[in-house]
């Protein structure tokens, strides 16, 4: 396979892969990377291939007609990737796929990208993860050698390449010599030389270490033929992955709500909501939960209920459900709770509102990663939803909780409880 490679930089590319394994590929002539230099289409004296922004703004942008001219200078294209964050997340499965092409040309963007009218000469957009690089060489390299591996030939042994990481699943732990470090010792199966035991442990360690760290790499396959002590095994080791912490805050709010015929109104706290969202933000270490209202007898209503299970009989009956209320506070404004998270980080939280309408801006692990730095307060509607001032002080709006149909009906409650899990969930 040919890996063509368009950059201001050709001389990265140099013996690239003169060291290590894919070194035998390159003398066998099965890949060979070939750097284009887009320096030698630029059309001044100055070799110049980028310029400043239309409209203002700070960098520079990559010029189209160099970068067109030294893709029209390839013979053997294959398929053109731009490599750019707003693509394609690069996968094994991605890097599998990719494997079915003749040959590969890369657009190495640098500065602030490039010139969008690039894009129309790419056949897709690939992006090696969510960072930031000095310049798409090295997003290239990596996945020039992510792909040339898997060729036939490259690698000397095809039975490595099925049971490596992210095929199915992550790989069993590898140990070598010394069989004791420091008081660690080597398993004693993978001593004894009994292959089907061997064999056993490493398919249950890989599974539970798959299950650990990357759930989403789980191959269910496998579970086919599993018995019931590996079953076991990864059911204890699912329910010991936890989630991470956040700096969260969430408010119900009743007041400005709309109710079914769009009138602003004040909705009526309810004790279900009171329970569950406090067990909820309990269960998912949410800092504080605030019930709004204006009306000082719904206060008096919640405080009953909230006293009963701090103070009263309750919390005597059931030390669960007083946990559970121990960081749920009433309050008379959306103000007033975002004073009171604001005291609890030291600066002002951000706004994420939360709506069933498709009006959403952020997704629950992307204000997740927010949350790991800056404060948040998740607000949650009542009645028939929020006035739209609420969601015009918003910083963010969530994208509405999906289901399977049409049907998008779910309770605060519910929505609630989902939308916290999804933002604590280890990626």
């Amino acid at each position: 396979m040919v890996f063509n490679v368009c950059t201001i930089f050709p001389t990265l590319f140099e013996n690239l892969f003169s060291k290590g394994v894919l070194s035998k590929g390159v003398e066998r002539g099965l890949i060979s990377v070939k750097a284009v230099d887009i320096r030698e289409f630029a059309e001044d004296k100055y070799k110049k291939t980028d310029d400043y922004q239309y409209g203002g703004g700070v960098g520079l942008v990559m010029k189209v007609e160099p970068i067109y001219k030294a893709l029209s200078s390839i013979a053997e294209r294959g398929k053109v990737i731009l490599l750019d964050p707003a693509g394609e997340r690069f996968t094994q499965r991605v890097a599998e796929r990719l494997t079915g092409c003749t040959a590969l040309t890369f657009i190495c963007g640098r500065y602030e990208g490039v010139d969008e009218r690039v894009r129309m000469l790419a056949d897709e957009t690939v992006s090696v993860g969510d960072f930031i690089l000095t310049g798409g060489e090295f997003a290239a390299m990596v996945i020039i050698d992510a792909v040339a591996r898997l060729l036939p030939g490259v690698l000397g042994d095809s039975e490595s390449l099925l049971e490596e990481s992210f095929c199915s699943g992550l790989e069993h732990p590898h140990y070598t010599r010394p069989a004791e470090f420091m008081g660690l010792k080597v398993p004693n199966v993978l001593i004894e030389g009994k292959h089907a035991e061997i064999k056993r442990w490493r398919q249950l360690e890989a599974l539970k270490r798959t299950v650990g760290y990357r759930a989403e790499l789980f191959p269910a396959e496998k579970l086919e033929d599993a018995d019931d002590d590996i079953k076991r095994a990864l059911y204890l080791a699912t329910r010991s992955v936890k989630g991470r912490r956040l700096k969260v805050a969430a408010v119900l709010m009743h007041y400005p709500m709309h109710d079914k015929q769009g009138d602003v109104v004040c909705s009526s706290i309810t004790n279900m909501d009171l329970h569950d969202i406090s067990r909820t933000a309990a269960t998912f270490g949410v800092e504080r939960f605030f019930v709004t209202t204006p009306l000082a007898s719904q206060t008096a209503i919640a405080e009953r209920v909230i006293d009963h299970w701090l103070k009263g009989r309750g919390a005597e009956y059931n030390s669960n459900r007083s946990a559970a209320f121990a960081k749920t506070e009433l309050c008379s404004s959306l103000g007033e709770a975002l004073l009171k998270t604001e005291e609890i980080w030291g600066e002002p939280p951000l706004i994420a509102a939360t709506s069933a309408k498709e009006v959403g801006n952020i997704s629950c692990k992307v204000l997740g990663d927010i949350a790991e730095k800056r404060p948040v307060i998740i607000l949650f509607g009542t009645g028939w939803g929020f006035h739209p001032s609420v969601l015009d002080a918003a910083d963010f709006v969530l994208e509405p909780v999906s289901g399977v149909g049409e049907f998008n009906h779910l309770s605060v409650r519910s929505a609630a409880a989902l939308i916290f899990e999804r933002m604590t969930r280890i990626y």
